[in-house]
């Protein structure tokens, strides 16, 4: 159990105030989580890792020299929101751009892809590097589809030295994907863990098992046995980890020997005589082994083993100076270590770039167009929740009106501002995400976001930069949602409104108002399928004869855009 808490709820943000009070020459909190006390050298790339909370060291306890520049974090077991992510991104970036890294969980990769969205909107080149060593978790050929474990520590120790050593954004980036593809990882677990103030685990192992294939926050496994000895739990460990050969097929391995928050360090010392005993057998030479708890899950009683193919280059940086609270590796760290800190990013009203007065002339048609939707949504909002009621929880209508009222709040204080029709939908995306949340919210968000990044704020909006944006509004959806026609989202009704916007010449509003019937018609059509993607998956066939709320709420909007453009 967790023993020492005050408020359950605020336990997140009570324990990152108290580790950068612990190391307060090291870190500097700041909103959504921490970042290092010293800027970061100016043009030197940033690496933002992170996740939800409970899995310290990870990843907090890795910011530092030769490691990560800051690290949001998010609820127990939760992944952090769009608005902490980039916080952390703004305070940790100078001038090199941004790695955001994270283990593949779904939460994870909507919330920091749409984080990156707007950092990419603001001109700050953005890279994401999803780690998925877990092989339990999807097969061999599905490797960057696997959900990450421990192999986090890898990764990321390996993209920051290199970044350390002077490497580019597109190098560092690189040789993080080069690590991810070389790792494999496998966990099991004795029992569950506890949240803080909760009565009991989220789940118990039955008595005299071990459940193999654990994920770090509970997840299932795929097997239950018998409680081995060590020596027998060293075997099923090094074979499910070397059951696959890597592309990069290397006799030289980093070996990451992991504690999920209860067993014993000496526990874990007994079962590593036999692991390194059973990889020499197998031919390989341990490089610089870790043994002790890294990525954690609270109190889980469990642990993971996690081995790297290493070239000369990953060798290198896995060998490299690094000095973070929770990972301090011999050595000086060499290189620009930053200077003290100027301002420091908190949330509030972005300010507004300088904009031309033609921009601030479509700024303001744009918030005429905002005001609009808002207007639809709210006559909307008892339709889209009885529909979203069927199969799902009944929210859709009223997190919509919740997005589009912070969306066109947003909006005009940016015009009042005098800002151009870019930073007034930058800025209306980001403020639909921080306060509808969930992932409508996050999507719509992103979609705003995408379209102003295609705008200017020195110029008027032309027609190919509107269609071109409407598109790569969809196109970010589309990355950052993870669903495919078919699987009655609102991506069943964008997908033919962004193919007849890509095909279409001619004046905008012409193409808009084509490509919404389009829309409008898929839209109608998802009555037919069975829901496979979001809460109304679990509903079986529940949703079919009803057409998608988010669908329809797509096609609706798309439709409106195009009368008012006419």
């Amino acid at each position: 159990m967790t023993y020492l808490y005050d408020d359950p709820s605020s336990f997140p943000a009570d324990a990152v105030r108290g580790l950068v009070a612990a190391y307060p020459e090291e870190l500097l909190g700041v909103h959504g989580g921490v970042v290092r006390a010293a800027a970061t050298p100016a043009g030197q790339p940033a690496l933002v890792v992170g996740g939800g909370s409970g899995h310290y060291p990870a990843f907090a306890g890795w910011v530092g020299p030769g490691f990560a520049h800051g690290a949001p974090c998010g609820n127990i077991f939760a992944s952090p929101s769009a608005d902490q992510v980039y916080a952390v991104a703004r305070n940790a970036e100078n001038g090199g751009g941004v790695i955001l890294g994270f283990g593949n969980y779904a939460g994870d990769v909507l919330h920091f892809g749409v984080a990156a969205e707007k950092l990419r909107a603001e001109g700050i080149d953005t890279r994401i590097v999803k780690v998925s060593d877990d092989v339990a978790s999807n097969s061999e050929d599905q490797h960057r589809d696997r959900r990450g474990i421990a192999g986090d520590l890898v990764v990321f120790k390996v993209a920051g030295a290199a970044i350390q050593a002077g490497a580019s954004l597109e190098e560092a980036e690189a040789v993080a994907w080069k690590a991810n593809d070389a790792t494999r990882s496998i966990g099991v677990a004795f029992d569950g863990c506890t949240l803080p103030g909760a009565e009991d685990a989220l789940f118990h192992v039955p008595e005299g098992a071990m459940a193999v294939g654990l994920g770090i926050h509970g997840e299932p496994g795929i097997d239950e046995v018998p409680m081995p000895r060590a020596r027998e739990l060293a075997e099923r460990l090094v074979e499910g980890a070397l059951a696959e050969t890597p592309e990069l097929d290397s006799a030289r391995v980093a070996v990451v020997l992991n504690g999920l928050g209860t067993v014993k360090y000496e526990e874990m010392f007994v079962l590593w005589a036999h692991v390194s005993e059973l990889l020499a057998e197998r031919g390989l030479t341990v490089v610089r082994p870790e043994v002790g708890e890294h990525v954690t899950s609270l109190d889980m009683a469990g642990l993971s083993l996690t081995v790297t193919r290493l070239d000369t280059e990953l060798e290198r940086y896995w060998l490299a100076p690094a000095d973070a609270p929770a990972f301090r590796r011999g050595g000086t760290v060499e290189g620009e270590l930053g200077e003290e800190r100027g301002e420091v990013y908190a949330p509030g009203e972005d300010p507004i770039p300088e904009a031309s007065e033609d921009s601030r002339a479509s700024a303001a048609r744009v918030g005429e167009v905002l005001a609009e939707l808002s207007a639809l949504l709210e006559e909307l909002e008892p339709e889209l929740g009885r529909m979203d009621q069927i199969a799902g929880d009944g929210d859709h209508g009223q997190g919509m009106l919740i997005g589009i009222r912070a969306a066109d709040r947003a909006g005009r204080r940016a015009i009042d501002g005098g800002a151009g029709a870019r930073t007034v939908l930058v800025q209306a995306g980001a403020a639909w995400s921080a306060e509808a949340g969930g992932t409508s919210g996050a999507l719509w968000g992103a979609a705003l976001t995408s379209l102003g990044s295609a705008l200017d704020d020195q110029q008027a909006v032309t027609d190919a930069q509107l269609l071109a944006g409407m598109i790569g509004a969809v196109e970010a959806v589309e990355r950052l949602g993870g669903a495919q026609v078919g699987d009655k989202t609102m991506v069943d009704a964008m997908v033919p409104f962004r193919e007849s916007l890509a095909s279409a010449e001619g004046e905008a509003a012409a193409a808009v108002a084509s490509a919404a019937e389009q829309a409008t018609e898929a839209a109608r059509g998802t009555a037919d399928l069975v829901a496979s993607k979001g809460r109304a998956r679990t509903h079986g066939d529940k949703s079919q004869g009803t057409p998608d709320p988010g669908a329809i709420s797509f096609a609706r909007i798309v439709t409106r855009v195009g009368e008012l453009l006419g």
